[in-house]
């Protein structure tokens, strides 16, 4: 049976032993490119949170919309039944996907400049109430619904108030 004998970094090792163990708390020497990938990623609680973006609200922290695209709101609803029936979140949430009118949050720089194709101007600007085809557009959503990301042609029209239209389910 051999005996241990404790060096002076103070690891134990076997007698007889003709390796030299470093100790376990001398960090590994990484490459350059290493140490460069390890910045470029960042853990989603850092991301989370960020306090650049506590000063920034919802609307700003939300996707600019490139070329010629709208990022809009669709029209929730009310959440409740003329006659006073309180409607589950699926139905309230299979309305939204289905509805047809939104509000418009950014338009992309390059909406409505074709003056070939809108020749009277632009159909529609921020702050509109517009009514689009039942499924058009990318759907992506944020906390608290969905966003979609429409095309300048794909607005239908605009209206004052999305309530005037009636939504099927």
């Amino acid at each position: 049976m051999s005996s241990l004998i404790l060096p002076p970094e103070g690891v134990l090792v076997p007698e007889g032993t003709s390796e030299r163990i470093d100790p376990p708390n001398e960090p590994e020497k990484k490459s350059q490119t290493e140490q460069d990938m390890e910045k470029a990623y960042v853990t989603p609680e850092e991301r989370v949170l960020d306090p650049s973006l506590l000063d920034k609200s919802l609307v700003e922290r939300m996707p600019e919309p490139t070329g010629w695209r709208l990022l809009v709101m669709p029209y929730k609803g009310k959440g409740m039944t003329d006659g006073g029936i309180l409607l589950t979140h699926e139905t309230i949430e299979r309305q939204q996907i289905s509805t047809v009118c939104a509000y418009v949050l950014k338009v992309g720089h390059l909406a409505y400049k074709d003056e070939k194709k809108f020749p009277s101007g632009p159909w529609c600007k921020k702050g509109d109430w517009v009514i689009f085809a039942r499924y058009a557009g990318s759907r992506f959503k944020i906390d608290g619904g969905e966003v979609r990301i429409l095309n300048d042609d794909e607005i239908i029209g605009t209206i004052l108030d999305p309530d005037d239209i009636l939504t099927t389910v």
